[in-house]
């Protein structure tokens, strides 16, 4: 039987879930049973990482005109891009991911005549925060993308339930496939004192860690209200987070004014987050807005309790009280007084922690989660052959 030919289009290779999944569902598809191809726009972080695919025998092709910003010219370019590599590669399907390639990608498969179309939600690409004009215009697209794709694929509930309440596809062909991580790496084996030697925090104090994009749906400034909280009633304790984006210079600016310095730090992107994760004490997330946060899923099976605002996604794993600290989007003092607590009292510390550590069961590992989507593609093609 010939292989299944699936092109995965990304709008750009940032640090992120979505990129980093999308080069693991690439790089791991059965080759007995499938040829992958990506598409993605250039410039992101993680473009080496394309290239390595590359280099191994997988096609990477860039397209010049995708990019994240909205923009009608290169948006238009884009779409003719995408619809001339979809008809030069002549795929079975096309899986596409977030929310700039996933409404031109669904177009241009759709126009290029793709047999199969499916798309992941990482999150969505509009949020209660916005402009509502801005918010209903996405929502509208998002709504119209829907109906060219065989399979609208969600990472949380949180995100399933909220398309069906806006009408986002077909219930019926919509499913959970739980953006994975590699189960197996956490937690990290770590030698703590080192690891909090190499960033320069205390040895023997507590250490809270976030991970992320310094970008407004991560919301970094909260990440900076809780710990200057919390340092006024911890003192001893540090704050690092994993991460770097277009706020990094305002964020170390306020934490200089602050006098913070030396207690939080912005350590930018490392590829020794596993081990950060296994050195620290709890971990801290402040997103409000979310599709299923990696780095939470991978600090929960560390074994770290959880502060974390209930967003979206967030409440698929996180229950307060139960396995972890989980407050509405935005209260920043509740989740600070969580903080608090869990910076007071070990014994809090380790049953959070250990719930934490239970709840994150098979469904969420990585290789799983490739597993079903060749599932999932073996399905529709067996729906096209008897269509």
């Amino acid at each position: 039987m010939p292989r299944l030919k699936v092109v995965h289009i990304v709008t750009r290779l940032d640090f992120g879930g979505a990129q980093q999944n999308t080069l693991y569902t690439v790089a791991h598809l059965d080759p007995a049973r499938f040829e992958a191809v990506l598409l993605c726009g250039r410039g992101g972080a993680l473009d080496a990482e394309a290239e390595g695919l590359a280099r191994a025998g997988i096609r990477v092709r860039f397209v010049e005109d995708l990019v994240r910003e909205v923009n009608p010219l290169r948006d238009a370019a884009a779409l003719f891009q995408l619809a001339q590599l979809l008809r030069e590669e002549a795929p079975d399907a096309v899986h596409t991911h977030s929310s700039k390639a996933g409404i031109l990608g669904r177009l241009a498969a759709r126009l290029s005549g793709v047999p199969a179309v499916v798309h992941t939600f990482h999150g969505f690409g509009f949020h209660d925060r916005q402009n509502q004009l801005v918010r209903a215009a996405t929502v509208g697209l998002e709504r119209a993308a829907a109906r060219w794709a065989d399979r609208l694929v969600f990472v949380s509930k949180a995100n399933m339930a909220t398309a069906g309440r806006l009408g986002l596809g077909d219930p019926e062909r919509c499913l959970l496939i739980r953006s994975g991580v590699k189960l197996s790496a956490f937690p990290a084996a770590v030698d703590r004192d080192a690891k909090r030697r190499e960033i320069g925090v205390r040895l023997h104090r507590p250490l809270v860690v976030g991970v992320g994009n310094l970008k407004p749906q991560k919301n970094a400034e909260d990440f900076l209200r809780v710990a200057e909280a919390a340092l006024r009633a911890v003192p001893e304790a540090s704050f690092v987070f994993v991460g770097d984006g277009p706020l990094r210079a305002r964020l170390e600016g306020s934490i200089l004014a602050k006098g913070l310095s030396g207690k939080v730090k912005l350590l930018g992107w490392r590829r020794d987050a596993a081990e950060l994760l296994a050195a620290a004490d709890a971990f801290l997330l402040t997103s409000l807005w979310e599709g299923l946060p990696r780095a939470l899923v991978e600090a929960m099976k560390t074994g770290l309790p959880c502060a974390c605002y209930g967003a979206d996604g967030v409440t698929d794993v996180l229950s307060d009280g139960e396995n972890g600290v989980c407050v509405p989007p935005g209260d920043w003092e509740l989740l600070a007084a969580g903080v608090v607590r869990l910076l007071q009292d070990p014994a809090l510390r380790g049953r959070l922690g250990a719930a934490a550590a239970a709840t994150i069961g098979p469904e969420f590992d990585i290789d799983g989660m490739v597993r079903s989507q060749e599932r999932l593609l073996t399905e529709l093609r067996a729906e096209e052959r008897s269509g």
